[in-house]
């Protein structure tokens, strides 16, 4: 079957467009009043482990909305609870891991999991999400680097700097990079069986590479995240996403990937000028700047896709949308895309 707005795909492709495409990072979520409605029933691994749920949940900002690509409601830490690390998700808090990955007897712990197995929920939820787009628009699929699986799984929580998980990597090497392998491994096998399952394109959130310097940058998340790419390549378009990691977008540029994500502190020429201009880009706009007035967000819409250009282009947040969002100014954000001339 063939997506009826594959505007989307056509971007990740390079191809001449009437305006570019348009989805927000975290759209499925705590913004909408549906999803709150949601959230008061279930916990949030139950939402993520349930089908019908995450199902649903995916398809509900497309309802509102109507974006040109949905992405699936899910979560990076299904990857290392697959792989024997307790992960929990505290209300008011955040991610909670009990028993974080300290030396090299810890990562021994760590098992490389049989994903058709361990993470079938999520290929259900694919499924039963393609059911309910119905060939309208592509689903993306998703997953965290490496590296930044890596930080919750050493600092077993949320964390302003990841100390803990830098000092992991600078004085144990050795079994950092054997951690990062084995998180590298079975992501590549997980957003395989993504792409078979259905989903159209996949998306790697590195939302923690800005932390490193470029140097170390290089050896502890680039290199995986290109493994990644190297693999996936040839099955789906992958987009890479590095917040705060402008510094690599050069790097990042000579890779596989089809598109690359960019934050909103780097600007459209710099970003454009640092990946030699011919890759497609995706951002950068400010999730902050939607708490302006809607007449506002629209001229900074517009003026934001005039400095990208409109093709090699996909709107988007510089990073996913806050939970204090009014949803008209969510709205007003997208109808400018639609309504660009």
């Amino acid at each position: 079957m063939s997506i009826k707005n594959d505007l989307f795909l056509r971007a990740l492709k390079g191809e001449t467009v009437d305006r570019p495409p348009v989805w927000m990072m975290r759209q499925a979520g705590r913004y909408l009043p549906e999803f709150i409605a949601i959230r008061e029933k279930y916990d949030f691994f139950t939402r993520c482990r349930t089908p019908e749920l995450a199902s649903e949940i995916t398809v509900q900002p497309i309802r509102r909305y109507g974006m040109d690509a949905a992405i699936l409601f899910s979560d990076i830490l299904v990857i290392p609870q697959a792989m024997n690390i307790e992960v929990e998700m505290k209300p008011n808090f955040g991610p909670y891991l009990p028993n974080p990955v300290r030396s090299q007897k810890d990562v021994g712990n760590v098992i490389v999991p049989d994903v058709t197995v361990e993470l079938d929920y999520v290929y259900q939820a694919i499924r039963a999400t393609k059911a309910l787009l119905n060939d309208e628009i592509p689903l993306i699929g998703f997953a965290g680097s490496p590296w930044t699986i890596l930080c919750y799984c050493v600092q077993g929580q949320g964390s302003k700097n990841f100390d803990k998980a830098k000092e992991f990597c600078f004085t144990n090497p050795i079994a950092a990079h054997q951690l990062l392998q084995k998180i590298t491994d079975t992501t590549i096998a997980y957003l395989k069986e993504k792409v078979k399952a259905g989903v159209n394109a996949v998306q790697i959130f590195d939302s923690w590479g800005g932390m490193l310097s470029p140097t170390d940058y290089q050896e502890f998340s680039w290199q995986y995240i290109n493994q990644i790419i190297e693999a996936l390549k040839d099955d789906a378009p992958v987009i890479a996403f590095g917040k705060g990691c402008w510094f690599a977008l050069g790097d990042m540029a000579k890779s596989n990937a089809s598109a690359l994500g960019v934050d909103w502190t780097c600007s459209a020429r710099n970003a454009r000028y640092l990946t030699g201009g011919n890759i497609t880009l995706q951002g950068n706009f400010d999730p902050s700047r939607l708490l302006s007035p809607p007449a506002e967000i629209k001229k900074m819409v517009h003026q934001m896709i005039n400095d990208f250009g409109k093709d090699k282009y996909i709107v988007n947040l510089g990073h996913g949308i806050l939970p204090n969002i009014p949803l008209d100014h969510a709205k007003a954000f997208i109808d400018a895309v639609k309504e660009y001339k």
